[in-house]
């Protein structure tokens, strides 16, 4: 049976996206930094709110998770 990835957008919340897909924290790690994934924020921030802390453009992020392998 097939399962399939939910589609992340610049909305989705970032911990949510490393949950569903871990391989998803290469990515937040590369624009975002290691710093990400000891700060409280991650259940409750959005792509786009770390990618307006970190001056990156959060569909740039959004697409490089969507285009990863399952």
């Amino acid at each position: 049976m097939m399962t399939t990835k939910k589609k992340v957008t610049k909305d989705s919340i970032i911990g949510d996206v490393i949950k569903d897909n871990p391989e998803a924290a290469k990515v937040i790690e590369k624009y975002f930094g290691s710093g990400c994934f000891t700060c409280p924020g991650i259940r409750v921030e959005s792509i786009s709110f770390g990618a307006m802390m970190h001056n990156v453009d959060p569909e740039k992020i959004v697409k490089e998770i969507n285009e990863l392998e399952d």
